[in-house]
């Protein structure tokens, strides 16, 4: 999966690259849907209790950004990705060619440290795929926030390509040498959990803290994000409900009693073969679930990159879905189960099939 994602990078990037000598192609997120302007604030957490699982000699460090509602929007536009962010993915690539900012530019739709709506609001916590920026999850946390919902980004230090921090150095990879896949998902249930105590806790350390509502609480994950979803939320039962978007499950799930959804492409059907452990995990869940896929979908379809791709000019070999589209479902039904569990409102969306919605198919 990793080498799919590199690739759909190294296309967007080299088309970039190509588009200097004339205009180069605009990217964009797209608009979100809610009503609400959205703000962001990043943060710089280190958790002195725990040795960094990658760099044991240092202790574990993280970024987070939140998106929220704001009163109006501010004056500075959210960077996608810093310059050093930016130079180390294309550095990756091994081309030349393309301009090192490529993804400074990408045009977002929150700005920073917009003034946070007074009211309160329930709060997701989103895990991105392994080497992915929590950037990758823009669009997502954009829509969310635009709804009412304060989200989270983690950034876990050392697995991703590239995170920059506020005294400006920029980490790598290290993770990227072990891959060790349980060792990835208990590291990032124990930075959720620490990330947590710091929201809200009994001194959150963002300035609209008091705002956020800790009885109503959900993490969302892609890939390796997504598997470390439930491990977090047995580890912390602060969290309501979890989803996991195209991820793979490589712990037990026994005694998961509360709300969650498996979200998925067409790899992740029942009777699987290339991926049974969502088969295995199902069985264990207790709670409220549910188990869907997107016909032609692919495991980035989640995140912004195909859609930036599209926008770039270059297809993505072997896609068939749209990506705009995909982004839109994803967002549909992510939106209908943080509506449904953490705000009480029932959606039948999530009841089975939508005729607005044919390429979902509903397993459980």
């Amino acid at each position: 999966m990793r080498l799919r994602v590199i690739a759909i990078v190294a296309a967007m990037l080299a088309v970039v690259g190509a588009g200097t000598a004339q205009a180069a192609p605009r990217l964009a997120l797209p608009r979100p849907g809610g009503v609400s302007p959205v703000g962001t604030t990043a943060f710089h957490f280190t958790d002195t209790s725990r040795a960094d699982p990658w760099v044991p000699s240092q202790r574990r460090e993280m970024m987070v950004t939140l998106w929220y509602p704001a009163q109006y929007p501010g004056w500075r536009p959210t960077q996608y990705l810093t310059q050093r962010e930016s130079e180390l993915m294309v550095k990756e690539l091994g081309d030349k060619s393309v301009p090192e900012d490529a993804l400074t530019k990408v045009r977002t739709h929150s700005t920073v440290d917009a003034l946070p709506q007074f009211r309160r609001m329930p709060l997701v916590v989103l895990s991105p795929g392994f080497t992915l920026p929590r950037a990758t999850l823009s669009s997502l946390a954009e829509e969310l926030a635009s709804r009412g919902y304060v989200v989270a980004g983690i950034g876990h230090n050392y697995e991703s390509t590239a995170i920059t921090f506020p005294d400006g150095h920029t980490t790598e990879c290290v993770a990227c040498v072990a891959k060790d896949w349980v060792k990835l998902v208990q590291a990032r249930a124990a930075d959720v959990s620490f990330v947590l105590d710091r929201l809200v806790g009994r001194n959150p350390v963002w300035g609209g803290g008091r705002l956020i509502d800790a009885r109503r609480i959900a993490m969302v994950g892609h890939s390796i994000g997504g598997a470390s979803t439930a491990p977090a939320m047995l580890a912390d039962r602060r969290i309501r409900a979890g989803a996991m978007l195209d991820g793979m499950y490589y712990l037990p799930v026994t005694g998961l009693d509360r709300p969650f959804l498996q979200f998925g492409a067409p790899v992740h059907e029942p009777g699987g073969t290339v991926d049974p452990s969502w088969d295995s995990a199902w069985r264990e869940m207790t709670g409220w679930k549910r188990w869907i896929t997107v016909n032609d979908g692919e495991h980035s379809m989640f995140t912004d990159q195909l859609l930036l791709c599209q926008q770039a000019g270059v297809p993505v070999p072997g896609l068939k879905i749209d990506p705009l589209r995909a982004i839109r479902v994803s967002e549909a039904y992510l939106t209908a189960f943080l509506d449904e569990h953490l705000r009480g409102m029932p959606q039948r969306l999530l009841d089975g099939p939508s005729p607005r919605y044919p390429e979902v198919r509903f397993w459980g």
